[in-house]
């Protein structure tokens, strides 16, 4: 990848602005747990492997700037900013299965504070790297269903930029064109933040594969043309079922994909499987401001007083998904025993 979407600066976190791209392309750098968390909250960073990853630094920020030689302060402390992680985004789990990682360098309390912010930086970088490998083994275990001159159909930002490195959706794409596939992709714009239109499209850009950008209530279309192969979308909280939630959009876009026999794939890593959920009713769905819909740009679109519906994220019934692309290998229906078959009870 040509660039960062977060970094460790030891006394800082750096996160790439995703909200000024792709007209600008600045960095943040957060000098606290509670700026960190500001940019979780206003999607600064956003993608459910990013932002388990921006936590995770996050937390190992606030063990630098806690500033105490009592143990039990120094543990409350943490764990204060353990919860205020975990109140920036409801629904993403790679967020909470983060802050438990993080949460269990806290109960080795033998330990002394120094050792304790030692390892909290240890595991927020082991993160930071695995996701990275895992986004790799996704994009390697997926790439064979992409044949050569397919078009594939995107959703939201599934990218570099919604992890740590390389992707999810798009990192399957960017390991078949290491294969020296080629191949069309159409990207959804993503209303109402164009995480699509302005994400996946500048990354498809730098990658320099060739990309088509839609509004959403084009795919349709596409697919009726016999344009679209397959839809490879991320995911933010899966349910032992196969229930995925995913960016709002992605419901209707299988939905379609269904009628018109095209399978639609969730690439994500098992971290992404919610284990402790039965199905998708399960999922809490954020609800975000009104003025993400009424205005674009900072300018107003409708009308004053309007009312809005705004949810972030929408559920696909686990029968619409034709697999879940892991690191692990593809996951094939029935999803509520291939799982368990083939990724285990629970996390790791």
């Amino acid at each position: 990848m040509k660039f960062k979407t977060i970094e460790w600066k030891g006394d800082r976190v750096r996160i790439l602005d995703q909200r000024r791209l792709p007209g600008l392309v600045r960095h943040i750098d957060c000098n606290t747990a509670s700026s960190v968390a500001k940019a979780i909250r206003e999607m600064a960073i956003r993608g459910a492997p990013a932002i388990g990853v921006a936590a995770a630094m996050g937390i190992a920020l606030a063990g630098q700037k806690i500033r105490t030689d009592r143990p039990a302060l120094f543990l409350k402390e943490v764990d204060k900013v353990c919860r205020q992680m975990g109140q920036t985004r409801p629904t993403a789990v790679n967020l909470f299965w983060a802050i438990r990682r993080m949460r269990s360098v806290l109960g080795r309390s033998a330990q002394g504070i120094k050792e304790l912010r030692a390892e909290l930086i240890k595991e927020a970088l082991a993160i930071y790297r695995e996701d990275i490998e895992v986004n790799r083994s996704i994009g390697e275990k997926g790439q064979n269903l992409i044949k050569d001159g397919a078009g594939i159909l995107t959703h939201c930002n599934a990218g570099a930029l919604a992890t740590a490195g390389y992707g999810t959706a798009l990192g399957v794409m960017y390991a078949a064109r290491d294969q020296g596939k080629r191949f069309h992709v159409f990207v959804d714009e993503t209303r109402p933040l164009l995480q699509g239109c302005r994400l996946t499209a500048w990354e498809l850009v730098q990658e320099k594969i060739p990309a088509t950008v839609i509004t959403d209530n084009m795919a349709g279309v596409l697919m009726a043309s016999g344009k679209i192969d397959l839809v490879i979308v991320g995911a933010d909280r899966i349910a032992r079922n196969g229930d995925t939630a995913n960016k709002i959009g992605t419901y209707g876009l299988a939905v379609l994909s269904k009628w018109h026999g095209i399978p639609l794939y969730v690439a994500a890593p098992i971290s992404t499987i919610d284990f402790g959920l039965d199905s998708g009713t399960e999922i809490p769905i954020e609800e975000r401001g009104g003025d993400e819909v009424t205005h674009i740009g900072g300018k107003r679109i409708a009308p004053t007083g309007i009312k809005v519906f705004n949810p972030a994220f929408d559920v696909t019934p686990h029968s619409l998904i034709a697999g879940i692309i892991t690191e692990k290998g593809i996951i094939r229906p029935p999803f509520n025993k291939s799982i368990i078959r083939d990724v285990g009870s629970k996390a790791t």
